[in-house]
């Protein structure tokens, strides 16, 4: 069953925005969004209005106001109810968490003093009022609740795991320092990935990725053939202590950059990208370490520091020779997370600034869960062969 638009209110809202222009936006996007809403309620039920159908699956039950403040003003919505089924419009759900915690995180600046005049003007604009304490204290509770329920669901077999850390400035003692974030992402038994966790501490990197590693366990992670990261300073020793025996991959896109600063002078660069790609592109294992082998060799005289480093390092990319061909480009590099960290960054860098690791946490949570849940119903990431 196909539903579009009824004709009356795009009409109307052309009128709307052919009359008022950009102040009008609020009201054109009132009519829209309600209007998608009824549609999504059709879908939902499995009929149109007024029809009789076996297949029906609940009642429409009218609508309930709804005022939701944005960044255009104030929207008065009409939200669809249902009777005998669940429903809720997708339309006020996408992005609403890391809206949420974004604008907390402002709130937060704002109400402890740590904000300036731009961080004041910010924070109204995407608030569309004043923000008082005991506002910012009750939004907080809502939401904390249900991020933490989904940092703390359970988890199952997981085949692949594929981590990385970041970093951003919160607000310490009085001084402003770097605070990591740690992320997991997963590749289930069925070839699905999802976001798996994510930690935000101050504390040293060893024992912040130790923590982090026995939280995925306890939750019940298992089943690991293999962990793909970059060479971050303490996740070796506590991958080893937490995952003894899972083989490691390192990130192959940074072991090239690293490998560029070890190269004496800057006419070598291309030249060594393209020596190490002849390492990395290999057939088998056997073969990466028979190139690596006469690649070393060749830089022993011009770049003995390089040739040096790459019989120390580069084998550490190759447990990816042990998965199946059509898993390696996926699982070779940790470039699955660019998206996540685009994400990241386009919300961070709006605030600059986080009053606390509690700020920071909440608001990497609620985009990495909006990111995490469109992965786990979109196709799978690899295919498994069933015997």
């Amino acid at each position: 069953m196909t539903h579009q638009a009824h004709p009356s209110v795009t009409r109307e809202v052309v009128q709307v925005l052919a009359e008022h222009g950009f102040d009008g936006m609020a009201q054109a996007m009132e009519l829209l969004i309600n209007e998608c809403m009824k549609i999504e309620r059709q879908q939902a039920l499995g009929v149109g209005p007024y029809q009789r159908s076996e297949a029906r699956l609940g009642q429409a039950n009218g609508f309930k106001p709804r005022r939701l403040k944005t960044r255009i003003g104030p929207l008065e919505l009409a939200v669809p109810q249902v009777r005998g089924a669940k429903f809720y419009p997708r339309a006020l759900e996408r992005g609403s968490r890391s809206e949420k915690a974004l604008r907390l995180a402002l709130a937060e600046m704002y109400v402890q003093g740590v904000s300036t005049a731009k961080v004041t003007r910010i924070t109204e604009e995407l608030c569309g009022c004043e923000i008082s304490s005991s506002d910012v204290s009750r939004a907080t509770a809502l939401l904390d609740e249900d991020l933490q329920k989904w940092r703390t669901r359970p988890l199952g077999q997981t085949k692949y795991l594929v981590l990385d850390a970041r970093y951003e400035k919160i607000r310490q003692s009085g001084s402003i320092v770097d605070c990591s974030v740690l992320i997991a992402i997963g590749v289930d038994a069925e070839g699905r990935r999802s976001v798996l966790g994510v930690s935000v501490s101050l504390s040293e990197a060893e024992v912040h990725w130790r923590e982090f590693f026995k939280s995925l366990i306890e939750r019940g992670l298992y089943g690991i053939e293999l962990i793909t990261s970059d060479a971050h300073a303490g996740l070796a020793e506590a991958r080893k202590a937490c995952f003894p025996g899972v083989p490691w991959q390192r990130c192959r896109f940074h072991l090239m950059r690293n490998a560029l600063a070890h190269v004496p002078r800057e006419e070598m660069k291309r030249e060594v990208v393209d020596d190490l790609r002849s390492v990395l592109d290999s057939a088998d294992e056997h073969a990466a370490g028979e190139q690596l082998g006469r690649v070393a060799r060749k830089y022993e005289k011009t770049a003995p520091k390089l040739s040096t480093w790459m019989e120390e390092n580069v084998r550490e990319s190759f447990a990816i020779f042990r998965l199946p061909p059509a898993h390696r480009q996926r699982l070779r590099t940790t470039n699955m997370l660019e998206r996540i960290n685009r994400e990241l960054k386009r919300r961070t860098r709006v605030a600059t600034l986080f009053p606390n690791e509690a700020s920071l946490l909440r608001l990497v949570t609620a985009v990495l869960m909006e990111l995490s849940e469109e992965w786990e119903t979109g196709k799978r990431y690899v295919t498994f062969e069933t015997k």
